[in-house]
């Protein structure tokens, strides 16, 4: 826990008030995803000062992996209380054993929990900050991420019927701390943050440690890189809904359209078009291999890619997209 007091923090409470009122109308509603830490119960206080009346509230999400979650779930539901925030806190099961990893497997739950929870249109408010950022970018990069995981997290992006929002992605550690400090704000910290067994971790503390001693710029370098790379994964988008708007029979696409595009192009559009359906794509070697198969593929044959979410099937002329049942 911390605090102490002083004035108020201008350059944090206007970047976020102006992120804000650039994105809302007067219908909106909004939740924080308080965790406890500094960067949530920051976020939560920033807001909590801004006119949103009625309209903001937070959640918090009860993973149950550290012995300590329980008081983490009362420290919460006691700040909500202390700022007149509403507060929904949810129980969930993380799955140990889905392959994605620890980090990975509570996120998914979280988000679940999100999506469940709260009325559709609400925005999400999350604070991860400009070292979270650096720390993505190098995390994906590191996973061999094309453009679109290169570009880390967006300021604000669709989750179903979910807005996502990160009012401090421009913001670093160190001013969202001191303004904590400056209003007396105290916060838990959780004690697998310096298990560096965990990747995340290992990047945070050894990786970037390291780079920070060589390059004192480089978490705001790395994050201005994220927003560059954002910027062309916006590109092969345009580009993408342009080839569908001229291969799409209905639902399907055009096998001589598809065949017309060049190899990137092609797995471009395949890419696009699985995030669009909220398909989860690939690996780069299995998407290669289909978008080979549509180019070479006979008349008498029906290649298809067997994903999570349902296949991509070429047949008769068109490649489908069909969901299993």
């Amino acid at each position: 826990m911390a605090g102490s007091r002083n004035s108020l923090s201008p350059d944090l409470s206007g970047r976020v008030g102006a992120f804000v009122a650039a994105r809302i109308d007067a219908a909106d509603t909004f939740y924080v995803g308080l965790s406890g830490g500094c960067d949530s119960v920051v976020l939560l206080h920033l807001l909590s000062r801004l006119d949103l009346t009625g309209r903001l509230g937070a959640i918090h999400v009860h993973h149950g992996l550290s012995p300590n979650a329980d008081a983490w779930a009362d420290f919460c539901a006691d700040y909500c209380r202390r700022l007149a925030i509403p507060l929904i806190c949810e129980r969930v099961a993380v799955d140990r054993n889905s392959g994605q990893g620890i980090e990975a497997a509570a996120r998914a739950a979280r988000y679940a929990a999100f999506a469940e929870l709260l009325p559709a249109g609400a925005c999400v408010l999350l604070a991860q900050h400009r070292g979270d950022q650096a720390e993505t970018l190098l995390f994906n990069l590191l996973r061999g991420a094309g453009v679109a995981g290169a570009a880390a997290m967006r300021a604000e992006r669709g989750a179903g019927a979910l807005r996502i929002l990160r009012p401090l992605l421009d913001s670093s550690r160190a001013e969202i701390e001191a303004h904590a400090r400056q209003h007396g704000l105290a916060w838990i910290e959780d004690e697998s943050n310096g298990d560096t067994r965990l990747s995340r971790n290992f990047l945070r503390h050894e990786v970037l440690t390291a780079i920070n001693r060589h390059f004192p710029a480089a978490e705001a370098t790395l994050a201005q890189a994220a927003g560059n790379f954002a910027e062309a994964a916006d590109l092969l988008d345009e580009l993408a809904a342009l080839d569908w708007q001229s291969a799409a029979d209905g639902e399907a696409a055009r096998l001589p359209v598809l065949r017309g595009l060049s190899f990137p192009r092609l797995k471009n559009l395949l890419r696009w078009r699985l995030r669009l359906l909220g398909w989860q794509p690939p690996v780069a070697a299995r998407l290669d291999e289909f978008a080979r198969q549509i180019l070479v593929a006979g008349p008498d044959r029906h290649p298809e890619l067997r994903l999570p979410a349902g296949k991509m099937r070429l047949a008769r002329g068109r490649l489908c997209w069909l969901v299993d049942e």
